[in-house]
């Protein structure tokens, strides 16, 4: 466990604190490192969560299907972000939607109780860790209300200029990577595969933006 400190202290949840704070703060909150391979399920709908969640590397999808296997992706995970605190209230009930590692992924379950009370010893760092949690759950709104304004729009095309859009913006360039191959494009934006693939290729035939694979010029 202690080999992913330096990761740790990259993350958001420990953002501020020195390594030697952090490894002493693993065991003050309840800290787990669990290890997944790719295409296993970190977290399944119906499951009950008590712990915060935090992706110490790799990358994770979360995704729900419906009765009839229909995919919808909701969002990504990266190093660092945190994921799963929307459940650990007492009437938050079970989850929702599924996490599943998209390639070999090591995550750290932290026991929520111990996270957000502050612990008998006074760890000077805990209160930050507290502050740090609520600025990622702020941040975490904000992203869901830019998805809200992508998948609400009513054409494929409008959809796709929407997403891209933000995404130049959060990476700050016109050039860009995406999270997600077509499919999965095509599952977080909640349209056809096929109609996005060719409102792609009209939108790079018109001049306004190019692509390969997950890599897109806006023009």
């Amino acid at each position: 466990m202690e080999k992913y400190v330096p990761l740790l202290k990259n993350t958001k949840l420990f953002a501020g604190a020195g390594e030697e704070d952090i490894a002493s703060m693993l065991s003050c909150l309840g800290a787990r490192l669990r290890e997944f391979g790719k295409g296993e399920y970190v977290l399944r709908q119906g499951e009950r969560l008590g712990d915060i969640l935090v992706l110490a590397e790799g990358s994770l999808l979360i995704q729900k299907d419906d009765y009839w296997g229909n995919r919808s992706i909701l969002g990504n995970i990266g190093p660092g972000e945190i994921f799963g605190e929307a459940y650990v209230a007492p009437e938050s009930g079970t989850l929702l939607n599924d996490v599943i590692a998209v390639e070999d992924s090591a995550v750290f379950f932290f026991d929520a109780k111990r996270v957000i009370t502050t612990c008998p010893s006074a760890c000077r760092f805990h209160t930050l860790v507290v502050q740090n949690l609520f600025y990622a759950i702020s941040e975490k709104n904000r992203s869901l209300v830019r998805k809200l304004d992508s998948i609400s729009r009513r054409t494929t095309r409008e959809k796709l200029i929407s997403y891209l859009s933000e995404e130049a913006k959060k990476q700050n360039s016109a050039d860009i990577t995406i999270p997600y191959n077509r499919q999965q494009l095509a599952d977080y934006l909640a349209v056809d595969r096929s109609a996005m693939s060719g409102e792609l290729c009209r939108m790079r035939d018109e001049g306004l933006l190019k692509f390969e694979k997950n890599r897109f010029r806006l023009l």
